[in-house]
Parts: C-alpha cells; structure tokens; sequence
C-alpha cells in the first residue's frame, strides 16, 4: 500500500488578504482620468507605516508629504470565527482530522491484479475477467477552520468625476458573490450594497477630497499553523485489496510446488 505526503502551501490569513488586493487591483483593474490622461488608479495595502510607504514607493505622496490622488486603500477590520459557519465540512471531529476530496481507481496496479487472476484461472495473460481486486488511490486535506473577515475599501478622489469613475466599479459588476483566490486557494466574497461618500464641503484653504467606502465580506478558511507547525500536506493512500501471511515450508513439511514426485521440504 503507497502511503505518501505531499507539501502544500497553507491557506493562512496573508494569503486571504492578498486574494482580496489581487481582486481589487487586478480584477476589478480601477482607472479614470486625471491631469495626466487616463491612469490606473492606485491600490495600497494599510498594513504598512506611513515611514515605509514613504521610503518605499516615493510616488505615493507629494512633496509635501501630502497622498497623491485617486488613490484606493485597502484594511482588513474584523475577523471572526462563527461555529455556525462551517463551509462543505458539517463534522468538527473526524478521524485523523482531515477530509476525503478525491477517489479514483489506480488503474495500473488494478490491472495487475486482474491479469495475476486471470493467469490462475485461464492461463492466459491479458482477458477480461471479473474480480472485486480493485485498488483505489485516495487523497485527503486537513480540515480548514472557517473564518469571516470583513475588509474595507477606501477609495479617494479628488474629484467628482473620479469618483463616478470608480466607484460603479465596486456596485454594478459585483451584484452578487463572487470569487477571490491567490496561491490556489478561493474564498467566496461578497460586496455590501451600503457604500458611505463623504465629500468635503468647505470651500476654504483646506484641502477638497471625496472619499468613499466600500466594505467586502470574505468566507475564508485557514489550513495550518502558519510557522509554528508543520506545513500541511496532502495524503496519498491506495487502498489494501489482498493480504498475505508468509508461511514457514520447512516446518510445516509442504510439498514443493515444482517437485512432481510429491517430496517435501522437510525431507531434505
């Protein structure tokens, strides 16, 4: 029986914050004209210092220090582990604590057992014969650990028709859920339909900005310890379909096979 143990890359929460950016930078692709012509907006993850932002990517900010605009920032702000939320695994205790998603027969060794059969029966090698010898190879995964985490999305303009530009991005093409995935791994997500605009009304010395909010819920799922355990894998068994005893001929005093004249190991 081959047992063995495939390395996967975990589904950890860096790898569900990333399918979330690559989504709204890659997929959703946000452009609208500036000064300059028509320009990719922006997208910029919040988990970095605003030192590093600066050291980083100088072309994010002014000279004064100030964000240039349009600009599309993204934070993640709430994680939760629901009970009720469980995804395509219903039992919290299974064996081994892993999942079955795939079984197939393993036609190579299969077809040796059947032609093996077929020779003691028939003498022939190859024929179809019927026989419950059937080996079957089955692969398994950890169980993941369902989690909700909700994501918000600010985009700044700073004008109105930026805004306009932008903003349908995130409320006509995305009706209803939709798919997110990085490194082989896809979480289903959901925009809400409550979008918050602000707009700055004072027509004074300050700076005029329109900004507005969009929030994405994501039904992730986590495989895995991240560094502090071993990096999860996939299994590989094949299923047992005969078992043999070795037998002690000597002892016993069976007759050799290949000795028509009936004589025994024992007489030796």
């Amino acid at each position: 029986m081959q047992n063995d143990k495939i390395p996967s890359t975990p589904s950890t929460l860096e790898n569900i914050d990333t399918a979330v950016f690559r989504f709204v930078d890659e997929t959703i692709d946000p452009h609208t004209t500036t000064n300059n012509g028509r320009e990719k907006v922006k997208v910029i993850w919040l988990g970095s210092e605003r030192a590093f932002q600066i050291k980083n990517n100088k072309d994010l900010r002014d000279g004064v220090g100030k964000l240039k605009l349009p600009l599309i920032t993204i934070s993640r702000t709430s994680l939760s582990k629901d009970d009720a939320f469980k995804g395509a695994v219903q039992s919290e205790e299974l064996e081994d604590d892993r999942i079955q998603v795939k079984r197939v027969i393993k036609q190579d060794k299969t077809q040796n057992f059947q032609n093996a059969e077929r020779r003691r029966n028939t003498g022939d090698n190859t024929g179809p014969i019927s026989s419950k010898k059937v080996v079957y190879e089955t692969l398994s995964i950890p169980r993941p650990v369902y989690v909700t985490c909700v994501f918000e999305v600010f985009i700044r303009t700073e004008y109105q028709q930026q805004m306009n530009d932008i903003l349908p991005l995130f409320i006509t093409e995305r009706k209803r859920n939709f798919i997110v995935e990085n490194n082989g791994y896809r979480y289903e997500a959901f925009v809400e339909s409550d979008y918050s605009i602000n707009n700055s009304k004072d027509l004074g010395s300050e700076e005029r900005m329109f900004t507005a909010k969009a929030t994405i819920k994501i039904l992730g799922y986590l495989t895995g310890n991240n560094s502090n355990d071993d990096e999860p894998f996939i299994q590989r068994k094949e299923s047992i379909v005969e078992v043999k005893l070795s037998r002690e001929r000597v002892i016993v005093g069976d007759p050799k096979p290949w000795d028509k004249s009936g004589e025994k190991f024992r007489d030796l």
